[in-house]
């Protein structure tokens, strides 16, 4: 071929590819990279968007998981090995912090037999196998159904000073700063805890107030929703905090008494603390969950955790997160027999703030892949999951808000922000402010909540449409669909958001 024509044929080729590139990528509507390279989010009429989500995962996103030296090696010995364990990790605890770690106890290859719970409950430690395959290290669970590992602290927290109400009449998500009455009571880097009262006027403009199962009432919420947050500047009487909520305020429902600001102490809270390179095992289970079963692993009362490389078969309710600011990396859990009864286990339940689920797997029948508990406040992001099977993506109770599915796939199953109506002891609308990004799913059940938003983007699957459950009708109003079927660039929202927030070594400090 002459030069002349190679080089005609290598720009056809260029501008072909760039072409196809075009069609397979869409641009959302609501999020979308500017001509100057930046993320652009569209808003609602209240001003309420698309969050950040990118605060989510360890020491708040973007940080590589530390790589701690080992200071104590176990092998494995005949019978229990419980006891062999929680000494390691007591006399661990005893050790002086360097860096904010004391150190880790690495097993060694082989099977330990545990028969009861692993705890740990002091901040620095790190409890490390020597690989979750058949050669490395597995935690076989023995004994009378249990956790397998516990992370957990005992919290307390302390309000400090008076408490002042936030006065625009209205704030929407997405936002990092607030007016308040009085901001002098408070200082850069205070933690303040940010309530929205559970008012008969909200709960009655949810569509919440009827709630009724086989004759009785249901109770969706009570008392007060709260979140914390650091703040970051004061100007006059405006805060500024240090990730953005995930909710709106409305002053129309919640005066009186309406939102408050105050600042808060917390003592107890254990910091850095992992779990990783290693399988947990279970005798298979096909039980219901009211029944005594064995779990994988419990993290609260934590800032700044992880969980990674971790390959678990056959527990039920396997993994529940409640802390604040933590990675789950790289964790596989398998199923060999499905659990039983209408109502449905969680193999994830992410229940805190700035939660990262990332590269995870499921397979299992019967289960929710993942859940959220009652009043949870984000952002919790699934991001490159794979779960396989008869199960759902489905934040579970009582108005959750900020969660973000990112390029997750659930071929046999369904990504569903819903209202759940009176299902359990009245579930409700169980997520608001929600997203499911470029991902694959067998089915979407996108319901819109008043005075709210729940987005699925650039996503493949059926599109259904549901009255509240145990009703036929009416259908209830649909969620913000935008490019169904058709990717939207950038191909991931939560690694854009990274990338535009803290530069591309962030990305890269996470494996991308």
């Amino acid at each position: 071929m002459k030069p002349t024509a190679k080089k005609l044929f290598l720009s056809i080729l260029i501008i072909s590819f760039s072409a196809t590139i075009s069609a397979q990528q869409n641009k959302s509507q609501w999020v979308y990279k500017n001509a100057g390279g930046k993320l652009q989010y569209k808003k609602l009429e209240k001003g309420n968007r698309i969050i950040d989500f990118s605060y989510a995962g360890y020491m708040g996103g973007g940080v590589s998981l530390p790589d701690v030296p080992a200071r104590i090696t176990l092998t494995p010995a005949a019978g229990d090995n419980t006891d062999a364990i929680q000494n390691a990790i007591n006399q661990l605890a005893k050790m002086p912090l360097t860096n904010g770690f004391r150190g880790t106890v690495l097993l060694s290859p082989g099977t330990y037999d545990c028969e009861r719970t692993i705890t740990i409950n002091a901040s620095g430690v790190v409890l490390r196998g020597s690989g979750p395959g058949e050669k490395g290290t597995i935690i076989n669970m023995t004994g009378k159904p249990h956790a397998c590992i516990v992370v957990r602290s005992a919290v307390n927290v302390k309000p400090v000073g008076e408490a002042v109400k936030i006065t625009d009449t209205y704030v929407p998500s997405a936002s990092n700063n607030f007016p308040v009455t009085d901001a002098s009571i408070f200082h850069v880097g205070d933690t303040i805890r940010i309530t929205k009262p559970v008012t008969d006027a909200w709960v009655a403009f949810m569509g919440m107030d009827k709630l009724t199962r086989d004759g009785k009432k249901q109770t969706w919420i009570t008392g007060e929703i709260n979140t914390e947050r650091v703040i970051t500047n004061i100007s006059q009487n405006k805060i500024t905090v240090d990730f953005p909520l995930t909710d709106s305020y409305d002053s129309q429902y919640l005066n009186p008494p309406g939102v408050t600001v105050q600042k808060i102490e917390t003592s107890g809270m254990i910091t850095q603390v992992g779990v990783e390179n290693f399988r947990i095992v279970s005798p298979a289970q096909s039980v219901t969950i009211n029944e005594g079963h064995h779990r994988a692993l419990t993290m609260g009362g934590i800032t700044d955790g992880w969980v990674r490389n971790i390959d678990v078969f056959n527990t039920v309710n396997s993994m529940s997160f409640d802390g604040k600011r933590i990675t789950v990396d790289h964790v596989n859990i398998l199923h060999t027999v499905p659990t039983i009864g209408a109502a449905k286990p969680a193999d994830l339940n992410g229940s805190g703030p700035q939660i990262l689920f990332n590269k995870c797997s499921i397979t299992g029948d019967n289960v929710f892949f993942l859940a959220t508990g009652a009043k949870v406040s984000g952002p919790v992001v699934l991001l490159n999951c794979v779960f396989k099977g008869n199960g759902w993506i489905q934040p579970h109770q009582r108005w959750a808000t900020g969660i973000l599915i990112d390029n997750c796939e659930v071929p046999d199953g369904g990504i569903d922000f819903m209202n759940r109506g009176a299902m359990g002891s009245g579930h409700g609308w169980a997520i608001g402010w929600g997203v499911a990004w470029n991902c694959k799913a067998k089915s979407y059940l996108n319901q819109q909540p008043p005075g709210a938003a729940n987005w699925v983007i650039g996503s493949t699957g059926e599109q259904q449409k549901k009255a509240i459950p145990f009703d036929k009708e009416p259908v209830l109003p649909e969620g913000l669909y935008d490019s169904h079927n058709k990717r939207v660039d950038p191909s991931s929202l939560y690694l854009a958001q990274l990338a535009e927030r803290l530069g591309a070594q962030a990305v890269k400090n996470i494996g991308y």
